[in-house]
C-alpha cells in the first residue's frame, strides 16, 4: 500500500526554485505530495523546472522577490491555480565573492542585502492575510551556517543571512498565535552556481578541497539535502517546530 507523501495537499511557493537549492525544494515537494508554485526572476528557469515535472503539480511565476506588488501577484497566482497556500519558503539568494570586507563594491553590499533580507519583509506583508484567513501556515527560510558561525570575507553575506536568522526568530515569535509556524535552514557551502564566490571568485578542486576539510562529515551540501530539511519543516511533523535555525552543515558549525 503506498502511503501519502508528507506534504500530500499542501501548496507551496518556492522563491528562486528554477535552479540549485530551490530546484531540490521544487522536486521533495511534488515528490511528497505538494503542488508548487515556483516564483523565479529568470523564467526559462523556472519554467524548465515545471516542465521537467507534473503541470499540473508545478506552475513558474516569472517576478522580482524584492517587490510586494510581485509578491501579492505571486500569491494571487498560486491561488487561481490551486485554490490555497499553506506553505511559504523564502529561498531566492545571492552572495558576494569571498574577499576582503572593505574591498566589496557598495553596489554588491547593497544588492545582498536588498535580495537576501528584503523578501522576507515582502512574503511577510503579502502572505500574512491569506495565512490569517486560512488559520495557519508554515513560512521556511533559508539562512546560512555563516549566520551563527561568521568567516573571514563573507562577512556582508554572513551579515544578510544573520537577519533572516533574527527576522525568522522574531515572526516566529509573533505570528505564533496565529498558527503560523517560521523556520529557517543553515546550509553549508552547496555545489551550485553560487559556489565560485564563496571560494573567491573561481570554483576549483583545490578550493574544494580546502572548504571540505572544514565539515567534518567530509561534503558540501546537495539541494536534495536542503529539500529534504525544507520539506520536515513544512510538514505536520514539524507542528510544534518554529522560531529555529535548523543547521544541515555537516558538522561545519563545530569546527
Amino acid at each position: 500500500m503506498s502511503h501519502p507523501g508528507r506534504l500530500e495537499g499542501k501548496v507551496a511557493i518556492v522563491t528562486g526554485g528554477g535552479l540549485g537549492l530551490g530546484e531540490g525544494i521544487v522536486r521533495k515537494f511534488v515528490h511528497e505530495g505538494a503542488r508548487v508554485l515556483i516564483f523565479d526572476i529568470h523564467k526559462a528557469n523556472g519554467e524548465k523546472v515545471a516542465a521537467s515535472l507534473d503541470p499540473k503539480a508545478v506552475k513558474a511565476y516569472e517576478g522580482d522577490v524584492t517587490k510586494t506588488s510581485d509578491w501579492e501577484a505571486a500569491v494571487k497566482h498560486a491561488l487561481d491555480a490551486f485554490g490555497k497556500l499553506d506553505i511559504v519558503v523564502n529561498n531566492a539568494g545571492v552572495v558576494h565573492n569571498a574577499q576582503a570586507s572593505d574591498t566589496v563594491p557598495l553596489e554588491e553590499y547593497e544588492r545582498i542585502m536588498k535580495i537576501n533580507v528584503s523578501p522576507l519583509y515582502h512574503s511577510a506583508k503579502a502572505v500574512r492575510p491569506v495565512f490569517q484567513k486560512a488559520g495557519g501556515g508554515v513560512f521556511v527560510n533559508v539562512s546560512s551556517i555563516s549566520a551563527p558561525r561568521p568567516r573571514p570575507n563573507l562577512v556582508w553575506y554572513a551579515g544578510s543571512k544573520g537577519a533572516v536568522s533574527a527576522v525568522t526568530k522574531g515572526l516566529a515569535a509573533e505570528f505564533a498565535k496565529e498558527n503560523v509556524r517560521v523556520n529557517a535552514i543553515c546550509p553549508v557551502a552547496a555545489a551550485t552556481g553560487m559556489l565560485a564566490s564563496v571560494l573567491g571568485g573561481t570554483d576549483t578542486e583545490e578550493g574544494r578541497a580546502g572548504l571540505i576539510k572544514g565539515i567534518p562529515l567530509g561534503r558540501t551540501a546537495t539541494p536534495q539535502d536542503i529539500g529534504n530539511a525544507a520539506a520536515f519543516l513544512a510538514s505536520d511533523e514539524a507542528s510544534l517546530i518554529t522560531g529555529i535555525e535548523l543547521y544541515v552543515d555537516g558538522g561545519r558549525s563545530l569546527q
